[in-house]
């Protein structure tokens, strides 16, 4: 499969990059800065891309048969409200190009853990947090609006941080998914398997979705 990645040098983005290769798929990264992306695999080309540019992410994109956007918002710098920025020109790239679908990184704080309560309207959500996390909620309303593109947005875990590739998780839709104690929690390497199988084997077109232990 031709996989385009937007975000390939964060977080969650490296560990979907690797995911993408171990499966032997061909992956074009769409990055600001090629040099901050270090790693060589015949299966992987790197270009330059602006998501912030419509026309920039329709150039990078062509030809791909499906975009995996793992971008996000710069952590704790008052720039997190970019993220709706992004989203729109994100759709309208992609629409332009013609690639027929769009998987995208989402946010947690917008899975309910009572009926009609989100996480990040809870008392004890963090503060530091709440930027990022209600960018994410806004980017996901505008997938819910688009009728036009087939779209999936994935909600991590309340807790997502660099760990094991165990190959094992539960899904979930609009509610956190949380284990016996109470935790919600997923490593980075199991979420971005769970967003490859998305890939290959599509459950949630035109919905979110959320994974972890």
């Amino acid at each position: 499969m031709k996989i385009a990645l937007i975000g390939a040098t964060g977080m969650i983005g490296q560990r979907v990059l690797e995911e993408v290769l171990s499966r032997g798929h061909h992956v074009t990264a769409i990055v600001r800065d090629p040099a901050k992306l270090n790693k060589k695999d015949e299966n992987l080309q790197v270009v330059t891309g602006d998501i912030f540019n419509e026309e920039s992410v329709a150039q990078a994109v062509a030809g791909s048969e499906i975009v995996i956007s793992a971008f996000g918002p710069p952590f704790g710098t008052g720039e997190e409200h970019t993220l709706v920025d992004a989203t729109h020109s994100l759709i309208k790239g992609v629409k332009r190009s013609r690639v027929p679908r769009l998987v995208a990184v989402g946010g947690a704080g917008s899975l309910e853990v009572a009926p009609g309560v989100q996480l990040v309207d809870t008392p004890e959500f963090p503060d530091f947090v709440k930027p990022t996390a209600l960018a994410h909620r806004d980017a996901l309303a505008l997938y819910l609006q688009e009728t036009e593109l087939n779209w999936t947005n994935l909600s991590p875990a309340g807790m997502i941080e660099p760990g094991e590739r165990t190959g094992t998780y539960r899904i979930g839709t609009d509610q956190l998914v949380v284990n016996e104690n109470g935790e919600s929690r997923i490593s980075a390497e199991d979420y971005a398997v769970a967003l490859l199988d998305e890939v290959e084997s599509p459950q949630f077109s035109r919905k979110r979705f959320t994974v972890a232990y």
